[in-house]
């Protein structure tokens, strides 16, 4: 049997009774007595009620649906969780696929047909969990109504006292760009202009200021709304301005007005009650009046090579320039472009040559010996990898064995463990990246279904949405102006084979 073992506490800041490694010691004692393997420990610093946020809860389910483990082992059902739909998801796995699942309080034990009480507990530790939420809403609300700010994260331009938790008006600049920012959007800019131009200024944006990790240095059109939308700039307090839809979802929705917790005149204002009613007042305007924005032929197909993003047509230049230049200026990206005329040129020329390529004789052959070569390549590389990973495996068995005899401390044993884990996780990778490209190779290319394709395009060389579909995957356009094209005829082997010493142009 190889075990799954997950192990969850709600805080980092949990007793030592409860902490990962006592409880992996009550696991090891468990794997010695059952004489099962350990496939891997699972551990998560969340609350058990949203799945999305413990990954190493869905690393386990993952690696359980891929039929890696046999069994699952907990120290309750509350540890693996809180909500009844998630109970029931584990319950599957195991009714679906066999994947038994137990619990050291006894509770529950799949391997006996001990699923009697399973509904009664998924039920108990969700009741358990919403009461705590409950009581966790009102102590919040209750600071709320005293004036004190309970956000994570105070409003771009404030700060929070200690103690009192008030909002105070930062002494930097940031005041200064709230207040540019709501007179900016007054004076008909919107909020893609503000934030190019914020960018291009190179003025710290609210993830920078909030010592995110890996934040942004640059500005977005939804930061800038988030700002001109925030009440509390007119120096109210206006908090639960929206609440979770349950303990057991990430789903929020918005709470009405007199749901809200508002107190007037709680701090110092940036920005007047007046200028902020007029903004709201512009924001419900511009929204009923704006233009539905009409998709051009290469939208969401063409992409900035540079980058990454999305290229932006432009009705002025007759073509497509970077997206992220577009936005937020020359601090994103350059300014590089490619006319929709040429684009289609290079498409209907790719097509043509591509057309008398496969007229000639002997092509497929070619391709064909291409494609066994290295696919006989691929499938040895394949091969050694999955020898490695079952020597791993073994070396992961024997360390379990010598943990248990005592013949090697817990610590060594842990880093061997998470050594082999980390050397594991890129094999896997390399693996699944491997098979992906010896899947492609592997297919079986219909020379004669493509050929007419190709003709029928051919003797109407029009393009369209449903053309452009069908044939191209995406389109990188370079900084000097050069396409790189994504076919879809086939793997890249087979797609550089057709135009192979076909280009002299940037595009190939």
């Amino acid at each position: 049997m190889k075990a799954g073992v997950y192990v969850r506490v709600s805080t980092e800041k949990e007793g030592q009774k409860e902490s990962p490694d006592n409880q992996k010691n009550l696991f090891l004692n468990l794997l010695q007595e059952k004489g099962w393997d350990l496939y891997d420990f699972y551990v998560d610093f969340e609350s058990g009620t949203k799945a999305r946020k413990r990954n190493e809860f869905q690393r386990l389910v993952k690696d359980a649906e891929e039929g890696k483990l046999d069994i699952i082992l907990a120290k309750e059902l509350g540890r693996l969780a809180r909500s009844g739909r998630l109970s029931y998801s584990l319950r599957d796995l195991y009714l679906q696929q066999g994947i038994h699942i137990m619990t050291l309080d006894g509770a529950i034990n799949s391997l006996n047909d001990d699923l009697d009480k399973f509904g009664l507990f998924a039920w108990f530790y969700e009741y358990e969990a919403q009461t705590a939420s409950r009581r966790i809403k009102d102590t919040l609300k209750t600071k709320a109504l005293s004036g004190q700010f309970m956000g994570a994260t105070p409003p771009y331009g404030y700060k929070v006292s200690e103690g009192h938790r008030q909002l105070i008006k930062r002494n930097d600049e940031t005041v200064e760009v709230v207040k540019r920012i709501f007179s900016d959007y007054i004076n008909g800019k919107g909020y893609d202009k503000i934030a190019r131009e914020l960018s291009e200024e190179r003025v710290p944006t609210p993830s920078n200021l909030a010592g995110k990790k890996n934040p942004s240095s640059f500005w977005n059109g939804s930061s800038v709304r988030i700002i001109l939308e925030n009440p509390h700039y007119t120096g109210d307090l206006v908090q639960q301005r929206e609440t979770s839809m349950s303990v057991t979802t990430d789903e929020r929705k918005q709470n009405q007005p007199n749901d809200q917790v508002i107190i007037e005149n709680t701090h110092e204002a940036i920005i007047s009650k007046e200028d902020f009613n007029l903004v709201k007042s512009l924001i419900e305007q511009r929204k009923r009046h704006r233009p539905v924005t009409s998709k051009h032929l290469f939208t969401d197909i063409a992409k900035c090579a540079k980058c990454g993003k999305s290229m932006h047509f432009k009705q002025n230049r007759k073509g497509y320039v970077c997206g992220n230049f577009n936005k937020r200026g020359i601090t994103a990206c350059t300014d590089h472009h490619i006319r929709e005329d040429e684009i289609k040129r290079i498409i209907k020329s790719d097509i043509k040559k591509l057309y008398k390529k496969l007229n000639q004789k002997n092509f497929m052959n070619t391709v064909q010996k291409k494609i066994t070569d290295i696919l006989a390549k691929d499938q040895n590389q394949l091969a050694k990898i999955d020898s490695t990973i079952d020597k791993l495996h073994n070396e992961k068995t024997q360390a379990l064995k010598k943990n248990m005899a005592d013949e090697i401390s817990k610590d060594d044993y842990d880093r061997l463990i998470s050594a082999n884990n980390n050397e594991i996780e890129d094999l896997l990778k390399q693996k699944h990246e491997l098979s992906g490209v010896i899947d492609n190779q592997s297919e079986v290319l219909d020379i004669q279904e493509l050929h007419k394709a190709l003709e029928t395009f051919l003797s109407d060389p029009v393009i369209t949405k449903e053309t452009l579909n069908k044939l191209i995957d995406k389109i990188e356009v370079e900084e000097n102006g050069g396409l790189s094209i994504y076919y879809r005829f086939s793997a890249p082997l087979i797609s550089s084979t057709f135009f192979e010493a076909t280009h002299s142009t940037p595009h190939d």
